[in-house]
């Protein structure tokens, strides 16, 4: 099978039909063979219902229903566990990505060999102070903190090898940084394309303002995942001796100046008396906290390793 398209959706009964009907026509009009996956992630209109009737009709689609509205990286995820096509292609239900961009992005993956390709919706139908202006924030972060010289993370018109979404495990909200993801994953050829992007013909959107709070708090997870994800220690245990140093000298110099202090007959308070004396204790005790956090890390990173020693990229006929 050459492609599969991975279609996440809430409340879109008034698009799936025409959307349908406009993925059929490219695909026929280029030859592929492909299924379409619709993940219904907890809908409370008629989608389910269209999805069903569709499916009934057309041998190439295939619905999965959430019971709960769970979120898109978790429709992602269902979708992407039963993508068999050679080329995975991921969009929005809402008519916003066209699929007329999807010949040329099976190209760029066959032909070009990508990895993955992110859609760049260079220009825009959004409201500008509502998603526009957040939108290039977040993107200018994104790139900072992942090294990734992409326009548009957040796209949902990408496409991917087979084996990309195979082993990418997209949890919680990271459906925005899927190619960090990837990348983190072992995955470099990562390229982008200027898609065409339209104004939603139905409905309403279904993200609201917290989306951007959320996604600048995956931001730093999956920043920190990607920096230390694979060797805690060389953080925890920085900060802990760091930590533990300073503590551990604060402490021996109101030791030595209490000394000095008695040896010259100097008036001297308790050392526990001394304020100073407890910040540095819990300086010491921080420090050896985090040594430990570090340390532990390892052991189960350790024993995780041991587990799965390696991902294979390929097989051949041998």
């Amino acid at each position: 099978m050459n492609i599969s398209v991975v279609i996440p959706l809430l409340n879109e009964e008034e698009s799936l039909q025409e959307l349908h009907a406009w993925i059929a026509r490219v695909m026929e009009a280029h030859q592929f063979t492909y299924e379409i996956l619709f993940i219904d992630d907890g809908s409370t209109d008629n989608s389910w219902n269209i999805i069903h009737e569709l499916s009934q009709k057309h041998s190439e689609i295939k619905g999965i229903r959430f019971l709960q509205n769970y979120g898109k990286s978790q429709a992602l995820h269902a979708g992407f566990k039963e993508a068999a096509g050679d080329v995975v292609i991921t969009m929005d239900a809402d008519l916003q990505d066209s699929p007329d961009e999807i010949p040329e992005l099976y190209k760029l993956i066959t032909e070009k060999k990508f990895d993955l390709v992110s859609g760049w919706k260079k220009k825009r139908y959004d409201s500008v102070i509502a998603k526009n202006i957040p939108s290039k924030l977040f993107n200018w972060a994104a790139r900072r903190t992942s090294g990734l010289k992409l326009h548009d993370f957040n796209c949902g018109l990408k496409a991917y090898k087979n084996i990309v979404v195979k082993n990418v495990d997209v949890y919680g909200e990271m459906h925005r940084y899927i190619p960090v993801l990837a990348k983190n994953a072992g995955f470099q050829n990562i390229g982008e394309k200027v898609v065409q992007h339209q104004a939603r013909k139905y409905g309403k959107t279904k993200f609201g303002y917290d989306r951007f709070i959320n996604g600048f708090l995956d931001l730093i997870t999956i920043w920190f995942l990607s920096k230390f994800g694979k060797r805690p220690m060389h953080l925890f245990g920085a900060l802990g001796v760091f930590m533990f140093f300073i503590g551990f000298a604060a402490a021996g110099y109101i030791g030595i100046m209490k000394l000095y202090k008695l040896a010259y007959g100097l008036k001297a308070i308790l050392v526990t008396d001394n304020p100073w004396f407890y910040i540095s204790l819990a300086t010491m005790i921080i420090g050896t906290q985090f040594f430990l956090a570090g340390f532990l890390g390892e052991i189960i990173l350790r024993s995780k390793r041991d587990k799965e020693r390696y991902k294979i990229s390929e097989t051949e006929n041998i």
